[in-house]
């Protein structure tokens, strides 16, 4: 093998993994969890069913890559959102943000939405993980006095994130509207009434999208996802 051909052959499964996981996530879009087959898969990409089984070792493992890809790409979103406008550290804020960026993905929407069993499956590897992510958070917060004193960090953290899903999940009609309130809410029950100087905001604004930053590079690389 050349030079090249060595250079070229990880190009070539990035690229076939990314095609893959595209077709992937239109299938599941388009028909439902429950409906979609690695057959279904492999046709779509043109490909054999064993190419895709060089990638993912079961229907599970690729649909759990389709759905971190997406939950990484709602997480850029925020990182993104962050640099724009480091005021978007302050957890009314960034609640506002992460959920209009899962909003504005019906895929994500309906990988959360789904039934238990099934986000049990999909998101076993990738508790743990944001779990850390979401305390190491939470505990930057702490230590700007941003939070409540009245409560523990970790019942803030359990509170906060009981909050957010039943938002997801409520049938009110408008996301922003319900994004807007999700803010006012949060802001209202769990922070304190600290103001940052502008130099701190940003200080806690790029500690925040480091966190986030590691966190979406571990889930990539541990589901074989390549960024969308």
């Amino acid at each position: 093998m050349t030079g090249v051909e060595r250079v070229r052959a990880p190009r070539d499964r990035a690229e076939r993994a990314a095609r893959i996981l595209d077709v992937a996530a239109d299938l599941l879009l388009r028909h439902g969890y429950r409906r979609v087959t690695i057959d279904d898969v492999a046709t779509g990409a043109d490909i054999g069913k064993g190419t895709v089984y060089l990638h993912w070792k079961s229907r599970d493992q690729l649909f759990g890559a389709v759905f971190t890809r997406e939950v990484c790409s709602a997480i850029a979103e925020v990182r993104q959102a962050l640099v724009e406008e480091p005021q978007t550290c302050l957890l009314h804020r960034f609640a506002q943000s992460y959920f209009l960026a899962i909003a504005r993905r019906p895929l994500l929407r309906g990988f959360l939405l789904a039934d238990p069993e099934l986000m049990g499956r999909l998101t076993v590897s990738l508790d743990d993980r944001h779990t850390e992510m979401a305390r190491g958070y939470f505990e930057l917060l702490a230590e700007h006095r941003l939070l409540r004193d009245d409560m523990e960090v970790d019942e803030v953290g359990h509170a906060y994130q009981a909050t957010f899903e039943g938002f997801l999940r409520a049938s009110a009609d408008g996301w922003e509207r319900r994004a807007d309130l999700l803010a006012r809410t949060v802001r209202r029950a769990f922070e304190s009434d600290v103001v940052l100087p502008e130099p701190t905001v940003r200080e806690l604004a790029s500690a925040t999208s480091a966190l986030l930053k590691d966190l979406i590079d571990a889930d990539l690389a541990d589901s074989g996802a390549i960024p969308g």
